[in-house]
């Protein structure tokens, strides 16, 4: 059975995406659920600004939980 997440909540991309600027370890927001044609969720990633950086529809094996031990770290954008 696949992970489900819940709207708005935190999600870490597993895979790159290069030509989006994202990249496996990156954090992001769920701000949509598609139950159709197959499980999806729109993943927002931001800027420290609060400025969206890129929107992906990801798939359940694509993204992964926020865990208590998790660190966070940052990167320059140029690095993806």
């Amino acid at each position: 059975m696949e992970t489900q997440y819940d709207l708005l909540e935190t999600v870490i991309v597993t895979d790159n995406f290069k030509t989006e600027q994202v990249l496996r370890g990156d954090v992001g927001t769920i701000v949509e659920i598609y139950t159709r044609p197959s499980l999806a969720y729109e993943v927002e990633f931001v800027n420290p600004n609060g400025a969206t950086r890129a929107l992906l529809t990801l798939l359940p094996k694509q993204v992964r939980r926020l865990s208590e031990n998790a660190v966070i770290t940052t990167r320059p954008l140029a690095a993806a």
